[in-house]
């Protein structure tokens, strides 16, 4: 990995404010407005209360929103000929694609880090290994999302291809679970969307996998099978269309 790059890449997306609110200040004020300012936060949800359940969703939200912009301009770069620029260059394509994802899991770690440290001083509770663990699977899951955004930049080649991939995220939060807990046929539906199996997981350490009724306040269990399935499916169907896209836009030259 060329280290002049990798702090190069990362330096460049520290000076995109925009990009940087939607991945950090966005999600930490949802954060601060639902969760932690809310006397609902209080509330008990499995090993620890409500704030600590909203923080764990809005961290792993902004996450998903780096990895998804980071991989998606990796991708138009690609189409858009950098990769040929590059080939006057000693930097090997594994080199670049190495870079291109640690900077993904870096950026992915400004909102975890953030959200988390947020939550810690306005008081989201849960136990001590509860905090690690969800940190940990928010922050490696995330990578998943990188297919996401990657697939977007290859397919259409432009940079509006990665807002409105970043912007669908917030769709699938609805549909996912993520953002408020949903329950019956919208709950149902909610298992086959991205963000489902990843929010899940996330919360597992917290809430053992259960998920609150709205309507009638009754707990429903979600197996740990169910969120580990989401994940691997989601995430072989994202690889195996880059896969697919990558062809096609070879076939054509």
């Amino acid at each position: 990995m060329n280290a002049t790059y990798l702090r190069l890449e990362f330096l460049r997306v520290l000076r995109e404010p925009v990009s940087l609110f939607f991945i950090v200040a966005l999600p930490a004020f949802m954060y601060v407005i639902f969760g932690a300012s809310q006397e609902w936060g209080e509330f008990r949800v499995g090993n620890g209360n409500v704030s600590m359940y909203t923080m764990i969703a809005m961290a792993a939200y902004g996450a998903v929103t780096a990895t998804t912009g980071v991989g998606g301009s990796a991708g138009v770069e690609r189409m858009q000929g950098w990769g040929r620029q590059l080939g006057l260059t000693p930097l090997r394509d594994w080199q670049y694609m190495a870079v291109k994802a640690a900077v993904a899991m870096a950026v992915a770690a400004l909102p975890v880090v953030v959200i988390f440290g947020l939550g810690y001083f306005l008081g989201a509770e849960a136990a001590g290994s509860t905090w690690v663990i969800s940190m940990l699977i928010v922050f490696l899951g995330s990578a998943m999302f990188a297919l996401y955004g990657l697939l977007f930049g290859l397919a259409f080649r432009t940079e509006g291809s990665v807002g409105v991939a970043s912007a669908s995220l917030v769709i699938f939060g609805f549909l996912g679970n993520v953002f408020m807990p949903l329950s019956g046929t919208m709950l149902a539906i909610a298992k086959f969307t991205p963000l489902y199996g990843y929010a899940a997981l996330a919360r597992y350490p917290l809430t053992d996998g259960y998920t609150v009724d709205l309507n009638s306040g009754e707990l429903i269990p979600g197996p740990l099978w169910q969120s580990l399935t989401s994940v691997v499916v989601w995430t072989l169907i994202f690889g195996a269309l880059v896969l697919l896209v990558v062809r096609r836009s070879r076939g054509r030259q």
